[in-house]
């Protein structure tokens, strides 16, 4: 790196590796060489590596696997026109999917559930919040509520909850989806690890069985600099 040049080392050593990944040298899931070996490479402090790597892990360019390394980060494709779940959506792109359950509970509808349910007024909901991981990074926070009657119990959602409405023959066959770019939420952004103000995507669905029936309203907070939205359009 070039001393005379006005940027802090650690700028210039996040340029170097951002424009790396911009062109291809280094690619989805490649691995990040480590600080020590950046170090010695480029004549500046581990602590310089280290704050240059933070900052392109919260522009989402890099992610930290726990006592593996550090990789450039691999975006997700999110198609619109298929109705998957998160866990088909990964593991048909060769990752390991897993979830982390935050709260679940029964109640009464709520006004705004009873319009994206079409339920009547003291029906039984089940309500499911949960984050979402890809190899093991936080990719989404979701929150879902769900008509009673079309689950056994509560208890009954193990780790798909697509594969416990399945197993009751209420798995919705068709969705409205809405896609919103926002920037995220103090507890969304906390959920996630990333500061509030991220830019994300929230995607809200309501799901349907094969007689018209709402059984889904699912609310997704997805990270943006981890997605991208596909959808296959054909004319006519």
């Amino acid at each position: 790196m070039r001393e005379d040049l006005r940027a802090p080392l650690y700028l210039q050593l996040q340029q170097l590796v951002r424009q790396a990944i911009e062109t291809k040298v280094l690619t989805q899931d490649d691995m990040i060489p480590a600080e020590r070996d950046l170090a010695l490479e480029y004549g500046v402090s581990r602590i310089t590596v280290r704050k240059a790597i933070d900052g392109l892990a919260q522009e989402g360019l890099v992610v930290r696997r726990r006592g593996s390394g550090t990789y450039v980060a691999a975006r997700v494709e999110k198609s619109f026109s298929k109705l998957s779940s998160f866990s088909e959506d990964m593991l048909a792109r060769g990752r390991k999917p897993s979830s982390e359950w935050l709260s679940r509970s029964a109640g009464l509808v709520t006004p705004e559930e009873s319009l994206s349910l079409g339920l009547s007024p003291g029906r039984q909901v089940y309500r499911f919040q949960r984050l979402r991981f890809a190899d093991d990074v936080p990719m989404a926070f979701e929150t879902s509520t769900i008509a009673a009657d079309c689950l056994a119990g509560i208890d009954a959602v193990k780790d798909s909850l697509y594969a416990a409405l399945e197993a009751e023959g209420n798995r919705p066959v068709r969705a409205l989806q809405r896609l919103r770019a926002m920037p995220f939420p103090g507890e969304q952004a906390r959920r996630l690890g990333v500061e509030t103000g991220h830019a994300g995507l929230l995607i809200e669905r309501r799901g349907f069985l094969g007689d018209g029936r709402a059984v889904e309203y699912t609310q997704s907070y997805y990270r943006g600099d981890a997605y991208d939205v596909v959808a296959e359009l054909n004319a006519g």
